[in-house]
């Protein structure tokens, strides 16, 4: 009988403890989930300070990365405009956001060039460019597709690009693909859920 009861009070402490444990919050978001994929893990550009960076100099916060280049009339700039009012709407959260916008047109967007496009839109973001060849490995293992679109001279041309954008949370793990145009509402809420998951 006393085993019994002994037995009982175990299995009834047992089940209080998982009572008290918190279940992982559900998250609900607006864009493409990407949590999982085997993708996108890590970069090795530097940024238009000059200083090297990879994923792990962000980590704690939630980066959101797009590829394109200064010279772009459409996509990219109306991108990162949208990026800007996303930073707005956050407030103070928004401290804890990177945005990274990655040249594809490395042999144009030179660092200065990248220092002083970029954080016109906001003095937080930050620009990344490599050699040609680091950018062509990014590209690859971020499954961004870009080209060179030849111009009437050597030096007007296009670049054709992936326009979407990439969410990472604190950790560094990718977990949104985000479609341009969609304007800051569906990212801004995205955000904060990534941001609400401790570090």
């Amino acid at each position: 009988m006393k085993k019994l009861l002994a037995l009982a009070l175990v299995a009834l402490s047992v089940l209080l403890a998982a009572c008290g444990e918190k279940p992982a919050p559900r998250l609900e978001f607006k864009n493409t989930d990407l949590t999982g994929a085997a993708f996108a893990k890590d970069f090795a550009l530097t940024d238009h300070n000059g200083k090297p960076r990879t994923m792990a100099d962000f980590r704690g916060k939630v980066v959101i990365m797009f590829f394109g280049y200064t010279q772009c009339p459409d996509v990219c700039p109306t991108t990162m405009a949208e990026m800007s009012a996303v930073m707005k709407e956050l407030g103070q959260q928004a401290d804890q956001v990177q945005v990274l916008f990655v040249t594809v047109d490395p042999e144009r967007d030179t660092r200065e060039l990248l220092a002083q496009y970029v954080p016109a839109f906001d003095k937080r973001f930050l620009g990344l460019y490599g050699t040609p060849e680091q950018t062509a490995a990014v590209g690859k293992d971020f499954k961004v597709f870009y080209a060179k679109v030849e111009g009437k001279t050597p030096g007007s041309y296009s670049m054709d690009h992936t326009a979407a954008s990439y969410v990472f949370d604190k950790q560094g793990k990718i977990r949104l693909l985000v479609r341009s145009g969609q304007g800051p509402a569906p990212l801004v809420h995205d955000v904060k859920q990534l941001l609400s998951l401790s570090s």
